[in-house]
């Protein structure tokens, strides 16, 4: 049945609805019990019980660590992370054991964990819970990270990463809680490493993950006022890179922006403008320019903040820039 719910609503829906389809699947994390920072646990614990909603000790590093024994052990746990920026203490556990457990043991061991990583700008938050770390995880062999944008990926993406056999790193941001969407707990689940056509268009390609997709669709529907059509494509998957459909996209359009919210340098943009040169750069007439954020901290003022974070002008100056370089 398709109804219309927020971001977060199709998180704790999916949530629920795996832990009823198998046993297996744990949540463990600060406060879930009482729903989390945010809401998305809330009821869990009153359905199932202490046995599967877990509350954990103020310890990154313990509660990845608990669920890594627990995903070898057979269990499905699903992990909520309050920031990205705390994921900093568990980097050990993800990066050099949940990561690298099936390579190490020749496929005799697999990690089925989700990690449920809350980030990106907005609310004031300031420096130390605001940022957006993609690349990081992008880094890292042995993880898959999916970053939904809408209701409908939230949903979809979700259940994927937990029926998943290997970890997967879902990142939520925060903007996109409220926003709301239809969803069908019966479709099938999003397919991990496909980007999506968000709007469709003819004279540049704007390649946009998170958040920065409604931000990309405002720029493109201003653009089209003038007459300038532009192909917003959803990543939604880090990693795996859905190449074919960007090389498919880029090589009709010629042109290519690549929007984020992290800081540009060293970002996931750098890697996407890597591989679009590396198989497609015949193509281009035009050099790819990257969206992103200042290597600065993120600031708590709303004023500085605002201008922090890219927005529609930004993405609008850079495809007009692209269609100068000729």
């Amino acid at each position: 049945m398709t109804e219309t719910v927020r971001f977060i609503d199709a998180i704790s829906l999916v949530l629920r609805r795996e832990m009823e389809r198998d046993d297996d699947v744990l949540i463990f994390g600060e406060d879930v019990s009482y729903g989390g920072p945010f809401g998305a646990t809330a009821g869990l614990s009153q359905s199932f019980g202490p046995t599967r909603v877990i509350d954990t000790p103020i310890s990154e590093g313990a509660v990845m660590g608990l669920a890594v024994g627990a995903a070898l052990s057979g269990h499905r746990p699903v992990v909520e992370v309050m920031f990205a920026d705390f994921v900093t203490l568990a980097m050990d556990q993800l990066v050099n054991h949940a990561a690298k457990f099936r390579y190490m043991t020749n496929g005799q061991l697999s990690v089925p964990m989700t990690i449920r990583v809350q980030g990106g700008v907005g609310g004031s938050y300031g420096a130390q819970h605001s940022q957006s770390l993609e690349s990081w995880f992008l880094n890292v062999p042995g993880l898959k990270v999916v970053a939904p944008s809408s209701v409908k990926d939230a949903a979809g993406l979700l259940a994927a990463a937990i029926r998943d056999d290997d970890p997967v790193v879902y990142l939520e941001h925060r903007g996109l809680y409220w926003t709301k969407g239809l969803v069908d707990l019966d479709d099938a689940p999003t397919p991990i490493g496909s980007a999506a056509v968000a709007r469709s268009g003819s004279d540049v390609t704007v390649v946009a993950v998170s958040r920065m997709v409604d931000v990309a669709v405002s720029a493109s529907q201003k653009l089209a006022l003038d007459g300038i059509e532009v192909e917003v494509l959803d990543l939604r998957s880090v990693s795996p890179i859905d190449w074919a459909t960007i090389d498919e996209s880029v090589r009709r359009t010629r042109r290519l922006v690549v929007v984020h919210e992290a800081v540009v340098t060293g970002g996931l943009g750098a890697e996407l403008v890597a591989g679009v040169y590396a198989t497609a750069f015949e193509a281009l007439i035009s050099p790819a320019v990257r969206v992103g954020a200042p290597l600065t901290p993120v600031p708590a003022s709303p004023f500085l903040e605002r201008l922090y974070t890219p927005d529609a002008e930004d993405v609008i100056a850079a495809v007009l820039e692209t269609l100068r370089e000729q």
